[in-house]
């Protein structure tokens, strides 16, 4: 397979240039955006709209860049994103909705609706073939997106406490499952607690929607028969005690499952891809906070495969020089050997895989790996 295509422009303006979404306009016109028939057709633009609280998401000035151009195109764009599975306030469409206008997705600031893609209570669902399928043969997919013509992801490049990074495949495939599907991605990672560093916060309980930890003794221990493995445990436990399985297969399927739930969404239908490494917060912006950025900002890129996009957006990321106040800066402090191995995402979260969910891609015929940077001014 010859090398995809990949655009990138960097985060520099001067007097009387570009706007920065002046700039993120003139990339996804270079990068081929207006190849894709628009006229008179609904383009779904996925985005992540940021618990509250969590200001790393990306603003919606870029959403606006995105949609003014759908709209010179002659498309219909619409905003959207799946209810969530865990607690918190994106879990049912009402919430959803307060929480983009919230953080300024609105109509009126970003010239488009927000539409929740799994409905009401996230089972406005779509059951969605797998070409290819190794571990799902019908995908539960939020119905709006099935019902678009036209897919455009508009990503946020952030780490992820357990897939590594969150990129294209992961806003198309986790953030376009539905409630069931986000449980089906999720099922094989049950957490467990390490006993001797829990204090008994009840940090876990609080997040969990499925009242699967328990307080006993003032010590935590997970319910397996209520857990759903979504993980959001893990991130919320201030002590590190709550730890993913000890067997990585886990995390393995996990990334698996959500490059076959983001091929569902994906295959035989046109669809362009656009990933902003900024304020590369170590965790996902589902956490109603965000910690430092772990490097600088590096830019805005833009391609018509996924893959290639994600593979690209991991390789600047990981060539990028730590900010020694953050996450990655201590670990790399503590660790200098495994700072040598270059791989960032791994750094912050050891227990997090990423590379399966590329590799899987790929082999399911998503996109390619293999890319070549082409440089917008």
């Amino acid at each position: 397979m010859e090398k995809a295509k990949v655009y990138f422009t960097d985060m520099r303006t001067g007097y009387g240039g570009l706007s920065l979404p002046g700039k993120l306009a003139k990339l996804i016109k270079a990068a081929g955006i207006g190849n894709i028939d628009f006229n008179k057709k609904f383009a779904a633009i996925k985005i992540h709209f940021g618990e509250p609280g969590n200001v790393s998401y990306l603003r919606p000035n870029y959403a606006k860049a995105v949609a003014d151009v759908v709209k010179e195109l002659g498309g219909m764009p619409f905003l959207t994103d799946c209810n969530t599975l865990y607690v918190g306030r994106r879990k049912h469409a009402l919430e959803h909705i307060t929480s983009a206008y919230e953080n300024g997705f609105s109509p009126f600031s970003t010239g488009c609706h927000v539409i929740i893609a799994d409905g009401l209570k996230g089972t406005d669902e779509a059951y969605v073939p797998v070409p290819n399928g190794e571990l799902v043969k019908e995908a539960k997919i939020g119905k709006a997106l099935m019902d678009a013509d036209v897919i455009i992801s508009l990503n946020h490049f952030k780490g992820h406490e357990m897939t590594g990074f969150g990129g294209v495949i992961k806003n198309i495939g986790m953030g376009g499952g539905s409630r069931a599907g986000k449980m089906e991605m999720h099922h094989d990672g049950k957490p467990h607690v390490v006993t001797e560093k829990c204090i008994g916060c009840g940090a876990c309980q609080r997040i969990c929607a499925h009242n699967a930890p328990v307080i006993e003794n003032k010590k935590a221990h997970i319910d397996q028969d209520k857990c759903v493995g979504c993980g959001r445990c893990i991130g919320a436990c201030p002590m590190d005690a709550v730890c993913p399985p000890e067997e990585y297969s886990s995390m393995t399927r996990l990334n698996k499952r959500m490059a076959e739930y983001a091929w569902a969404v994906l295959a035989g239908r046109p669809n362009f891809h656009i990933s902003l490494i900024v304020d590369v917060s170590p965790y996902c912006d589902c956490h109603a906070e965000n910690d430092a950025p772990v490097v600088p900002d590096i830019g805005m890129l833009a391609s018509f495969d996924p893959v290639a996009l994600d593979q690209a957006c991991a390789d600047l990321v990981n060539a990028a020089t730590p900010v020694a106040d953050s996450v990655l800066g201590e670990h790399i402090a503590k660790d200098p050997e495994e700072a040598a191995k270059h791989d960032h995402f791994h750094n912050i979260t050891p227990e997090s895989e990423w590379k399966t969910c590329l590799e899987h891609a790929e082999k399911l015929g998503m996109g390619t790996r293999s890319y070549e940077l082409i440089t917008v001014k």
